[in-house]
């Protein structure tokens, strides 16, 4: 005890302000002590020795943000090594970034306001205008020193910023989910052998993982077409993923069904001893909607047959000739759907200016994140493109103030080409 006292006693000791301290300077500042409140608030700034503030941060809250926190809900700020952080609500996703401010913002806990300051209604009282500044100096002085109703508070700064992070909404990043989901292709329970247990994903560990909310990640799961095996995250190889859906437009023609009138039940019994049942009702539920026409049925969904047709087609590194992969396609596909080279989007690119015209594999999901190596990619693949071409390349790095034209604004220049406007490389 008596070295903890010695120490005690060897700290310099803190200046603290004094009331007439506070009417010198109120003088010196030539404000009139009446028309201010009762309450004086002395500062104290923390001594950069004693610091414990480090870990605070200033945020700027846009209108959901604030309405998610007083709602009680949380927010979720995630990233890795590699990645830029992002902050997440339960609906929407937010990128970060670092901005300073040209004033010091000082973060004082527990200091009062105006309306907190008084316990009376504010004192006025008008000044002669022959006074001189000397002499007013001299009353408001007197006056400082006669008033017993002014009370004096310690206020401790406990931190100042010189920065702050301010958000901007994003499109939810699923990059990331994509390429976790890869690893562990399943292609039928006979080749599980082969799949490195430690990469497998729950649920849960993906939307820990993913950079986006809540709401978007279950939008991510059905974009990638994950489906849950096992309790774990699975997307299928494509080729297995054909051969499913092959068999079961196969039933389709068995049953002599039409297209509107599709028997879930029975394509499931007709197929589960060659395909896991599980397999087949996600694969199902993907490529179907409820028929309008017929009650209790199911209609396939003409976009996405046609986009997995494409794909077992479209391999990597091959070109095609259009009116040949345009023939094939239509031939993969059952009585009553039809091709649209709009399924193409994100997937293949039809090339008609290139000295060969054709059609080759492009997926928006093995281009690079960054824009300006992705812009670099595009138009190495195709030297021009139209708005409709590009754009599901280019919609990953829009958000509500950023569009997909202000985007090619920078990277691409156009001009009209046989009455229609394209994009084309700057360089």
């Amino acid at each position: 005890m008596q070295s903890q006292e010695v120490s005690q006693s060897s700290q310099p000791e803190i200046y603290q302000r004094s009331l007439d301290d506070v009417h010198s300077t109120i003088a010196h500042a030539k404000l009139e002590e009446r028309n201010l409140t009762d309450l004086t608030q002395a500062l104290y700034f923390p001594e950069a020795t004693t610091d414990d503030s480090s870990n605070l941060k200033l945020l700027e809250l846009n209108p959901h943000l604030l309405e998610h926190i007083t709602e009680g809900n949380t927010l979720l700020f995630k990233g890795g090594l590699n990645e830029n952080v992002v902050l997440c609500t339960k609906s929407k996703t937010f990128d970060l970034k670092e901005a300073e401010v040209s004033n010091s913002i000082c973060l004082v806990p527990c200091l009062k306001f105006a309306a907190e300051t008084s316990n009376s209604p504010l004192k006025t009282k008008s000044t002669g205008a022959n006074n001189s500044a000397d002499s007013s100096l001299e009353e408001d002085t007197e006056d400082h020193l006669n008033r017993s109703d002014i009370t004096l508070e310690r206020r401790d700064v406990l931190k100042i910023f010189q920065e702050y992070f301010e958000v901007r909404e994003i499109q939810p990043r699923f990059r990331k989910l994509h390429d976790l989901l890869q690893m562990t292709r399943y292609s039928g329970p006979e080749n599980e052998y082969c799949i490195e247990r430690k990469l497998l994903f729950t649920r849960q560990q993906l939307l820990d993982t993913t950079q986006c909310s809540e709401e978007e990640f279950a939008e991510g799961l059905k974009i990638v077409r994950a489906i849950e095996i096992d309790q774990y995250m699975r997307v299928l190889e494509i080729e297995y993923e054909f051969r499913v859906i092959g068999l079961l437009l196969g039933v389709i023609d068995e049953n002599s069904w039409a297209l509107d009138a599709v028997d879930r039940e029975e394509s499931i019994a007709a197929l589960c001893e060659i395909i896991p049942e599980g397999i087949l009702r996600a694969v199902f539920a993907h490529y179907t909607h409820p028929s309008a026409n017929n009650a209790g049925k199911f209609t396939y969904i003409e976009e996405k047959v046609c986009r997995i047709m494409a794909r077992s087609i479209l391999k990597p590194g091959l070109k095609f000739y259009i009116e040949d992969f345009l023939t094939t396609w239509q031939e993969t596909l059952p009585e009553g759907m039809k091709i649209n080279e709009k399924y193409l989007r994100g997937i293949g690119v039809i090339d008609r200016d290139s000295k060969m015209p054709c059609v080759r594999t492009l997926l928006e999901t093995s281009l690079p994140t960054s824009q300006q190596e992705r812009f670099q990619v595009l138009f190495q693949a195709k030297q021009s493109w139209t708005l409709d071409e590009i754009e599901p390349y280019v919609e990953c790095f829009t958000t509500p103030t950023v569009t997909v034209t202000s985007i090619l604004n920078r990277f691409a220049r156009s001009m009209n080409q046989d009455g229609q406007r394209v994009y084309l490389s700057k360089h």
